[in-house]
């Protein structure tokens, strides 16, 4: 399996490559990889040639520095979990931060139709920047064909589908399903982090995101909001940081229910220290 850490030597490989017409799918990670980053790269495989993983912690889309600084960084074991999907038709890019931004890290401004501004963005300043940024570079240096990304960022998902629309890019996004534990809960690099009793009491997320669909069948958005509120205050391991019902499109929180548009609600929980977001489609 090769591994570049340099933009050079990965485009000299993409360059090989085109000159037999491969197709180039596109998995970016953060690394810490797990069964819900393979099966991205499984889909990946099945529709392309060759698939391209990056592997970098970009520090311009953390707000907190200390989740940064604490953020797992284990190369070598992803390299080896990588090697189990494929040894020949996966290529590595972990660069250096040097080598994606040069000596000043620092994200640019976007304009995502106030998609930037909604949940994740208001409780995380400048996150979006910092997501948009890396994101346009990787496609510059990496000119894939289609890119894949879960939807339990669904979030940062449909503001991708708006860089690529916004900026003419010429790759095609493609939503994957969350990956869940056996428990429910969503598969996550953070879930390494985790304590035992809050390991034990995260899928609570997943069972109140599923009871909360449910419910939204024949109760307003207002109500069931106020429901999960209240199920939260009853827990004393997690901590409610958020939680939304909104519109798909525009991600704004629904005031009344329309049959011709389609809701997910969105949450986001502290297990201690660790902060663990989920989503579901309610119809």
């Amino acid at each position: 399996m090769q591994v570049a850490n340099s933009k050079e030597h990965i485009g000299d490989i993409i360059l090989d490559l085109r000159k037999n017409d491969t197709s180039i799918g596109f998995v970016p990670t953060m690394g810490a990889l797990h069964k819900g980053h393979l099966s991205l790269i499984k889909k990946a495989l099945q529709e392309n040639d060759v698939v391209f993983v990056s592997i970098f912690v970009n520090p311009t889309q953390f707000d907190n520095q200390k989740d940064l600084k604490n953020y797992p960084r284990t190369l070598d074991r992803d390299v080896e979990l990588l090697k189990t999907v494929s040894d020949s038709k996966i290529f590595v890019y972990a660069p250096t931060v040097e080598d994606i931004y040069g000596k000043h890290p620092k994200a640019k401004r976007f304009d995502f139709d106030g998609l930037e501004h909604e949940m994740e963005g208001e409780f995380r300043d400048g996150h979006f920047d910092g997501v948009g940024t890396i994101v346009k570079r990787l496609f510059e240096i990496v000119t894939p064909d289609r890119a894949y990304f879960g939807e339990k960022d669904f979030q940062q998902l449909q503001i991708i589908r708006k860089l690529v629309d916004k900026n003419n890019l010429p790759v095609k996004i493609v939503g994957c399903k969350i990956h869940r534990e056996t428990t429910g809960l969503a598969m996550s690099s953070r879930n390494e982090r985790l304590l035992p009793e809050y390991k034990k009491a995260a899928p609570f997320i997943f069972r109140t995101l599923q009871e909360a669909k449910k419910k939204f069948g024949t109760k307003s958005a207002t109500k069931v909001t106020e429901w999960v509120k209240k199920q939260f205050e009853k827990n004393q391991l997690l901590e409610l940081e958020y939680f939304i019902i909104a519109d798909i499109e525009t991600l704004k929180p629904v005031k009344r229910k329309s049959q011709s548009k389609k809701y997910r609600a969105f949450i986001a929980v502290y297990a201690g220290e660790i902060r663990l977001i989920d989503n579901i489609a309610l119809n």
